[in-house]
């Protein structure tokens, strides 16, 4: 599963660059649209990326030994807690944010900011790595893992946002 994601990655990255080229954004009012799928290929481009260097694992080992070497590795559960519920609030936050700024394009982009919303989630829970977390994304349905469900869903939703967008501009 873990090729299938890395490619969903690069596809989204290539859609998401072809909308930011393609797509009829002449008039200036469309600058935020375009701006925006940019940074969602580069985003989604780093993440392929990161599926393969397992990048959050070393920030998990780094964190892991940071708490461990200040004494407070025995009492992580209640800021791993904290810190997801954080991470989580600061998604949700950054994705209301960011709907504002792009409110005169939400009919165009909202399969894709919802996208890069599960996504994002998804990452920085991830790679907190907390164990009630982990058993719960590694949960089992239908023989497929909870985790690439929540993951690939978001990806299929940004890489139908750029299909409707790609639709629209034409040949």
């Amino acid at each position: 599963m873990g090729w299938v994601t890395v490619a969903a990655y690069a596809l989204c990255a290539l859609m998401a660059g072809v909308v930011a080229r393609r797509a009829p954004f002449a008039r200036a009012g469309f600058r935020r649209e375009r701006l925006f799928w940019a940074g969602l290929a580069l985003l989604m481009g780093f993440l392929a990326v990161n599926k393969q260097l397992d990048l959050q694992s070393f920030l998990t080992a780094l964190g892991r030994c940071d708490a461990r070497l200040q004494g407070w590795y025995e009492i992580r559960r209640p800021v791993q807690r904290a810190f997801i519920i954080l991470l989580l609030t600061f998604t949700v936050l950054g994705g209301a944010a960011l709907a504002w700024v792009m409110r005169h394009a939400l009919k165009r982009i909202w399969p894709a900011l919802l996208g890069l919303v599960l996504v994002v989630g998804y990452v920085l829970v991830r790679a907190v790595s907390f164990h009630h977390m982990d058993a719960l994304i590694n949960t089992r349905l239908l023989d497929v893992r909870l985790k690439s469900v929540f993951e690939l869903s978001g990806l299929v939703l940004i890489l139908w946002g750029a299909w409707r967008m790609l639709r629209r501009a034409g040949p």
